[in-house]
């Protein structure tokens, strides 16, 4: 079998940007959701995911409509949980553990937030759930970075050199079984 194709998009622009956007439900700008619309235009595509929050569901809603498709919703491919940072400039935050959230976002998360292991762990187990078919799930960098973890083995230098700008497209080919693993196709920035 050659695998199936799964694109991994991220969100368009949010209202409010250079904030730490968790699980906090921030919509999309329409100039995101048009951007992110005009990316999945070349996707062939047989299913749509998404986030549940609303800066991930928007794009989907309007992509699915485009295709006479309906987005399947599914919280697991929500964003890191940044607890009590969610919301906050980085910029005001304790330079100090902000570093050390960078350097081991496992070992040291957020104050009341989500360790790194376990949005890889509940991003693999969104990726176990897929059909094997074509699909796109609109998402977030966090989960799009989750996801190339969990496919691909990338470990945390891996996973921040890849630059995944709002209504970024990831293509990855996955192969069925359990676990599934993928390669890259494609980044579309």
């Amino acid at each position: 079998m050659q695998g199936v194709l799964l694109h991994l998009m991220r969100h368009g622009a949010p209202v409010e940007t250079g904030r730490l956007l968790g699980h906090g439900d921030w919509p999309s700008t329409d100039a995101g959701i048009a951007a992110c619309r005009a990316r999945a235009t070349a996707l062939d595509v047989a299913a749509i995911h998404c986030s549940d929050l609303s800066r991930a569901s928007q794009a989907a809603a309007v992509i699915a409509q485009d295709r006479g498709l309906t987005p399947r919703i599914d919280a697991r491919w929500r964003e890191l949980d940044f607890g009590a940072w969610d919301g906050i400039d980085p910029a005001t935050l304790d330079a100090s553990a902000l570093a050390q959230f960078h350097a081991d976002p496992d070992a040291c998360p957020p104050p009341g937030g989500e360790r790194w292991s376990a949005l890889v762990a509940r991003v693999g187990a969104a990726i176990a759930a897929l059909p094997c078919e074509p699909a796109l799930v609109v998402t977030h960098g966090g989960a799009m970075r989750a996801a190339l973890a969990s496919l691909c083995g990338f470990g945390q230098r891996q996973l921040w050199a890849v630059d995944l700008p709002y209504a970024a497209c990831l293509t990855l080919r996955v192969w069925p079984g359990e676990p599934r693993w993928g390669q890259i196709v494609g980044l579309a920035t």
